[in-house]
């Protein structure tokens, strides 16, 4: 029996961009993506402190050391700049793995490691 849980989580970091015209995604930098073990093009929920809202996405990667947080796109409209949010990434695990599994938490400060 394969389970979906926890992977990945970098914990309340600040949108510095919602660039509605871009084709889709969030756009994050790499810094953060390599400190969490997020890949480019990894399916993501991002949870809005400010306003409640929850997004599926995917990751485009961002200028390294940049702090660039951008929801493109769609998504653009579930977040504006200065919003804190809370980006997760799962993954399907065997049961026995799964409960073994140590996700990978990151708190940044000013969206740096």
């Amino acid at each position: 029996m394969f389970i979906e849980v926890l992977k990945s989580k970098i914990h309340r970091v600040k949108v510095t961009e919602a660039d509605l015209n871009y084709i889709g995604s969030i756009t994050i930098d790499e810094d953060l993506m390599d400190a969490a073990g997020i890949i480019e093009n990894e399916k993501v929920q991002v949870v809005n402190l400010n306003n409640g809202e929850r997004i599926d996405t995917y990751v485009i990667k961002g200028k390294r050391g940049s702090g660039i947080i951008c929801l493109n796109g769609p998504a653009a409209r579930k977040a504006l700049p200065d919003d804190i949010v809370i980006i997760l990434s799962y993954a399907m695990m065997e049961f026995e793995e799964a409960k073994k599994n140590e996700p990978k938490l990151i708190f940044p400060k000013n969206n740096k490691i």
